[in-house]
């Protein structure tokens, strides 16, 4: 099979395309696409990158982005760069709830005798509350003590608990065109492991306090709390941060997350 740089230039000077038209079609830098074109796979910036470049490339000129992508994963990538899929446990067994043995007949019996005595002492202690007219309770001295209730302050209000929840950022994503995307949740989860997204297929909805996203296009639109956000064209990957206090945070080069 030819080299997948020599095919990438022979079908596009077949095609008699130049160079500065595969960017404004692809949104890929030029040098990344002469990188590819003369196999220079160091001046990329990862194995991931190289993947959706070569796949946005190759399918750009009427190739086989697929193939191209697995000529490359065959013959160029070390084991080392090979990105790990995560791994998707099944669903968690039900534990099996143990039905509780039925109480013996003494034992219910004894509650029996118990719930008649605690009622026989709450008839006594109503019928004896009420007869005194100055609300006191007899001491084992026989002298008596004034009951003392506590009052709530009126202004007094139960402390409020604020729900979690209103902190959560609700996000889904809508790509035009095919995207590579890296989307991390709480606690570092990819919750999108580094994956080319098709056009036209919206993801599920995601809920977390915080997101970090890479975008290896701006060919998506993205529903933050169900309002659309477009991103804005770029020649190299693009980052953002998502709060709901702060919104969405452009993030730099170095502080773009990855999925490998």
């Amino acid at each position: 099979m030819p080299e997948i740089g020599a095919t990438l230039r022979e079908a596009r000077m077949r095609a008699r395309i130049d160079v500065s038209e595969i960017e404004a079609t692809t949104k890929i830098r030029a040098k990344y696409l002469r990188a590819l074109e003369n196999e220079e796979w160091g001046l990329l910036p990862g194995p991931t990158f190289v993947k959706s470049f070569l796949r946005t490339y190759a399918e750009a000129l009427g190739l086989d982005g697929k193939s191209m992508v697995e000529e490359y994963r065959l013959h160029h990538e070390r084991p080392s760069d090979a990105m790990l899929e995560p791994i998707v446990s099944t669903p968690q067994r039900q534990r099996r709830r143990t039905k509780p043995s039925g109480p013996s007949r003494g034992y219910m019996v004894a509650v029996g005798v118990i719930g008649l005595i605690i009622v026989a002492l709450v008839i006594a202690l109503v019928s004896g509350g009420g007869s005194s007219s100055n609300h006191t309770t007899s001491t084992a001295a026989g002298t008596s003590k004034p009951k003392h209730t506590v009052k709530r302050h009126p202004g007094a209000t139960k402390p409020r608990t604020s729900s979690s929840s209103s902190s959560l950022v609700a996000l889904s994503l809508k790509p035009s065109a095919l995207v590579y995307v890296c989307l991390i949740g709480d606690n570092g989860r990819k919750l999108i492991p580094g994956t080319d997204l098709p056009a036209g297929e919206s993801t599920p909805t995601y809920h977390a306090r915080r997101f970090e996203i890479t975008l290896g296009n701006s060919s998506v639109t993205m529903f933050i709390d169900g309002t659309p956000r477009t991103v804005a064209p770029s020649s190299q990957a693009i980052g953002y941060s998502i709060t709901k206090a702060h919104g969405r945070q452009p993030l730099a080069a170095a502080q773009l997350p990855t999925c490998k």
